[in-house]
């Protein structure tokens, strides 16, 4: 009866899809979800359809858990979502309407004219996504980031020298002061200037993941030379490199890099010297370069942001009109991130697609209070420990909840429940009842047994610190 009062799988999906344009704007939507297509849903599991392999990625890894939670909304059992990629249909004549229907272009105006590719790669190695609207022309410059801003720039125009300047270029602030923005602005630029260049940007998340695999497959000879072969390294969020192995490598990667004349450029959250988790040496040779820090934004550069981004929302909403007052305002009450700023202008606009009133400031006020409460740690709840464990080892939610005692489901299940009791305030009776009502004495049988294995398998220590990060961000 419940499914009847849904409607048809294709209601359904509409109505995702408008969530989805109401939550994240409609220059995010329709870049990323408008021609997105429901296959089917069968069981726990959706499967999306999407036109290219580089959308598919992009979604997995930036917008996975914001679709589940409202297709969950829609279809409760859903506990897995299928991004595939669309086979052409030859020989079949479009519809009317669709022939009719005007190409929409997938990236705004400021989107490279070069046809550059949208991840970097090389030897078939593939890195971290790139976003093309983070270019260095899209980049607000203030007091806070001028010495970054002009390094990264100065890396991107001097790439082709014989010796580079500022190598290793060595980026550090808080979270969503423009890092990672940079180092994609750097990448755009070099192939923009010398599109035969070699350009990997990894996130140290991803680092590791490539070369855990390649340990696993027996093929980490020849990851570490294709990585010592590129023309520039960038490496994002520095600081979650962890373990000693992959360390050591990561060092003996840079050092052969920067002695041969190859540019490295690296991001984090703290200044070389107090990532107190990388060895001395490491810290020693990223310190060798230029260090150049992001500080906090001050008021007028906060202001700048807000200006742009509420000018770009207001030219593409009919009707909205956001005054100096509430740009004030905000600028005023929201002072941790760029990001933060960027989130309530998307909310003010969806704001008024949705009720049509205009924005004042009781009304922003109301919108992003929770913003204006100040950097909070993320709560981790036990439900998300579960959703990630179970993607992370492909492991189906109910069996970790069942009473199976097969070791590709024991090992996962021990690993929750020891970052139950890591990441959260629960009891162990609370913990094991949420992990199929077993006994508290079970709980910590799980988390002794995970300590322990911890201090003899390297591999699975740095795999339990990628899901932790993963659950804290």
């Amino acid at each position: 009866m419940a499914q009847q009062e849904q409607g048809a799988p294709s209601e359904a999906w509409a109505r995702i899809k408008s969530r989805l344009r109401g939550e994240l704007g409609e220059d995010v939507f329709a870049s990323w979800f408008r021609g997105v297509e429901l296959e089917k849903v069968e069981g726990e599991d959706l499967h999306l359809t999407v036109a290219t392999r580089f959308l598919r990625n992009w979604l997995r890894s930036h917008y996975y858990d914001v679709v589940l939670r409202l297709a969950r909304a829609e279809w409760p059992p859903v506990e897995r979502i299928e991004f595939k990629v669309r086979q052409p249909h030859f020989g079949v004549e479009a519809p009317k309407e669709q022939r009719q229907r005007p190409v929409q272009p997938l990236y705004a105006a400021e989107a490279p004219s070069l046809p550059l590719p949208l991840r970097t790669g090389y030897g078939g190695f593939e890195g971290s996504p790139l976003d093309p609207r983070l270019t260095f022309a899209s980049f607000l410059v203030g007091v806070s980031n001028r010495l970054a801003h002009a390094a990264a720039q100065e890396v991107a125009v001097a790439f082709s020298s014989p010796q580079p300047l500022f190598n290793p270029l060595f980026l550090h602030g808080n979270v969503g002061l423009g890092k990672t923005h940079l180092l994609h602005a750097i990448s755009w630029d070099v192939k923009q200037r010398k599109p035969e260049a070699e350009v990997l940007y990894l996130t140290a998340e991803r680092f590791m993941s490539g070369f855990v695999q390649a340990l696993r497959a027996r093929d980490a000879l020849a990851f570490k030379e294709k990585l010592r072969k590129i023309d520039i390294l960038l490496i994002d969020d520095m600081e979650f490199l962890q373990g000693p192995t992959i360390q050591q490598e990561f060092c003996h990667t840079l050092n052969s890099l920067i002695d041969g004349g190859r540019q490295v450029v690296v991001a984090a959250d703290r200044a070389p010297t107090q990532l107190d988790k990388l060895d001395m040496r490491m810290r020693s040779r990223l310190g060798g370069g230029l260090v150049a820090e992001i500080g906090a934004m001050d008021y007028e550069l906060r202001r700048k942001i807000l200006d742009r981004r509420a000018q770009e929302a207001c030219s593409d909403t009919k009707g909205l009109e956001v005054s100096d007052i509430v740009l004030a305002f905000l600028a005023e009450r929201l002072t941790e991130s760029g990001r933060e700023l960027e989130g309530a202008v998307h909310r003010l606009r969806a704001s008024y697609q949705l009720t049509d009133e205009p924005v004042t400031i009781e009304t922003a006020e109301q919108i992003v209070r929770d913003l204006m409460r100040g950097a909070e740690p993320r709560r981790v709840r036990i439900d998300d420990i579960l959703r990630t464990v179970s993607k992370h080892y492909g492991v189906n939610r109910g069996d970790l909840l069942s009473g199976r005692r097969n070791r590709s489901i024991v090992r996962p299940r021990q690993i929750g429940m020891y970052l139950a009791k890591l990441l959260t305030s629960r009891s162990l009776p609370e913990i094991g009842r949420r992990f199929g009502n077993r006994d508290h004495t079970t709980v910590l049988h799980a988390i002794r047994k995970i300590e322990q294995l911890m201090n003899d398998d390297n591999q699975l220590r740095e795999e339990i610190e990628l899901l932790k990060r993963l659950l804290r961000d």
